[in-house]
């Protein structure tokens, strides 16, 4: 049996006890990750997604966190006096072993999960709390990602102000910004508009 997945904005074929390299992913190693974005199921009889498999999920073991070889883009124009520009970027990247391909998503519970943002421990989705911030004065953030972050259980500045490393990949892996949570610097614009209010 074998499955298509969906990860950090790219698919998989993936098989049980087969090991790939996913862009990075909350957790440390010997947690357990479960995709739900099974786009195809295959086997005796295939199942396509529209676009996802309704209760399919892929369950793997999180085998180690790291960074991939380093990629070189170099520009330059010809002529005297022109210019060159020379960068270097190592992505980050986690390994993980597929352990189980099930059809029915809810019918085995998760052993260890990942970690998980704690905004979302904080205030739970459907409940809103009785005090919310303007999340549209963070760069970047426009009224459809604040219903979204608000989906997530992201109501308050405090709240991205207390993100870590692993809540912040979590989050970039959940709504798939790819790295925008820092490349705005959305936490220390949260950390001052706190500061402000105070």
């Amino acid at each position: 049996m074998f499955a298509v997945i969906k990860t950090g904005g790219k698919q998989y074929k993936v098989a049980q006890n087969d090991v790939l390299t996913v862009e990075k992913l909350a957790g440390e190693a010997g947690d357990e990750v479960r995709f739900g974005e099974v786009l195809m199921l295959g086997g005796d009889t295939v199942t396509v997604g529209a676009p996802f498999v309704d209760g399919a999920a892929v369950v793997g073991e999180l085998l180690e966190q790291g960074r991939g070889e380093k990629v070189i883009s170099y520009k330059k124009r010809r002529r005297k006096h022109s210019s060159q520009r020379r960068k270097g970027h190592r992505q980050y990247i986690t390994k993980v072993r597929i352990t189980d391909i099930l059809a029915d998503g809810a019918s085995k519970p998760a052993a260890k999960k990942a970690a998980a943002p704690k905004a979302e421990a904080a205030a739970p989705a459907a409940d809103a709390p009785a005090e919310t911030d303007d999340l549209k004065k963070l760069s970047g953030v426009g009224p459809k990602l604040e219903e979204k972050l608000n989906a997530n259980g992201v109501f308050t500045y405090a709240q991205i102000a207390a993100w870590t490393e692993e809540d912040v990949a979590a989050m970039d892996e959940k709504l798939s910004f790819k790295g925008r949570i820092e490349r705005e610097g959305w936490i220390d614009q949260a950390k001052a508009l706190v500061a402000d209010a105070e």
